[in-house]
């Protein structure tokens, strides 16, 4: 039998305004819950991610390798020229790569800020941990952002925060739950509201599966339940059946997730970039793909442009930005810096639900009891990503 939504009508300014002090007195003493929390900055709930004003947010954007270029911060500028919504940027917190200073990310924000860009930042020395010996752990990552709070503060609006990349190799990684929860809470204990990513284990691939097996522990783990999950797809996802399993996974069970990394070749295998673009683009899940410029050690086929020439794509930034499901044809620009709403299918808020009835423009602000209904322009709306979403 068909659910039908119930007709909400607005209510008073001033009997609005009384509730709306009654449930910020309730909500303390009986926690937050995904939408329910006043949002400070970027969001999830319902497994999707949210800016602080409910719009829906999805991440098409490049990774750019700053720690080490760092004289090449105008990329940012031809990234947000191509179409992105945003950058990942790699940092390094001294213990294997020169450590980015604060000011260094102090700089960075204002960047990506300046070209209307939502930030990833991630400290990359941790890659690999457990199996290569230069790496460092996710508790030391968490440190150097303890240790540059000062440039963070207040930016929750435009930053993630990636704790650490590709936390494991291929020995250890049985500790990724522990060890990835342990981070989480370091940082939630110092006072960071920020929504967090953080990356699978297996070189980012987890090949193991235990990344997906326990991410719904490690979102638990997390106090403000503000944590993106985030996968890479190289040789592992060289099928169309591979990428759509490990992605359907996260989008059934509720779990935010993002491709934080992937190509279309590596030395592992032939990862399908097509299916990981077109399923991303069903499921309104963000990709982030690798990378902008600056790839040696035999993977420099990986580049998007030569030589950080933004007028010079290589075979692989055409297809990225150009091609099908790419960057210039999803890519949709947060809206704290005014641009239109959401991205994938349909775009973000806004747009028609699958049972017909339209998005909510201004989504979980439209529905203050949280069932998934809201109530705009005289007409019943569906907030995207809620139970009513279907």
């Amino acid at each position: 039998m068909e659910k039908r939504p119930r007709r909400k009508r607005k209510l008073p300014a001033s009997v609005a305004a009384a509730l709306a002090g009654l449930v910020g007195m309730l909500l303390p003493a009986f926690g937050p819950a995904d939408e329910a929390e006043a949002a400070t900055g970027i969001r999830v709930g319902n497994g999707r991610v949210y800016e602080a004003n409910g719009n829906e947010f999805v991440m098409r954007g490049v990774n750019h390798a700053h720690a080490w270029y760092p004289n090449r911060t105008g990329s940012i500028a031809h990234i947000k020229a191509k179409g992105a919504n945003t950058v990942r940027v790699v940092l390094a917190n001294g213990d294997r790569w020169t450590r980015t200073s604060a000011s260094e990310v102090s700089s960075i924000i204002g960047q990506c800020k300046q070209n209307r860009l939502i930030c990833v930042l991630e400290v990359h020395d941790t890659t690999g941990y457990g199996e290569d010996g230069a790496a460092t752990s996710l508790s030391r990552a968490a440190d150097y952002w303890i240790g540059i709070k000062s440039a963070l503060e207040g930016q929750e609006n435009y930053v993630v925060i990636n704790i650490g990349n590709e936390p494991f190799g291929n020995n250890g990684y049985d500790r990724w739950t522990s060890d990835t929860s342990a981070a989480i809470r370091k940082l939630r204990n110092a006072g960071f509201d920020h929504a967090l990513m953080v990356d699978a284990p297996n070189w980012g691939q987890d090949w193991s599966n235990t990344m997906r097996n326990n991410a719904s522990t490690v979102f638990n783990s997390d106090p403000d339940r503000n944590t993106i999950f985030s996968i890479h797809m190289y040789g592992v996802y060289n099928t169309a059946s591979k990428v759509q399993s490990y992605l359907n996974h996260f989008v059934g069970n509720r779990l935010p997730i993002v491709v934080g990394e992937f190509g279309h070749n590596h030395g592992d295998g032939d990862p399908d970039e097509n299916a990981i673009m077109a399923t991303a683009q069903s499921l309104r899940v963000g990709y982030l793909g690798w990378s902008w410029s600056g790839n040696g050690g035999g993977v420099e086929y990986l580049d998007m442009v030569n030589g950080f020439d933004p007028n010079s794509l290589t075979g692989w930034g055409q297809r990225f930005f150009n091609g099908a499901n790419g960057i210039s044809a999803t890519s949709r620009e947060a809206t704290v810096y005014g641009g239109g709403s959401g991205g994938g299918s349909g775009g973000g808020s806004g747009g028609t639900a699958p049972n017909g009835y339209p998005y909510c423009v201004n989504g979980s602000a439209s529905d203050p009891d949280g069932d998934g209904w809201g109530w705009e322009n005289q007409r019943s709306c569906v907030v995207r990503g809620s139970t009513a979403d279907g």
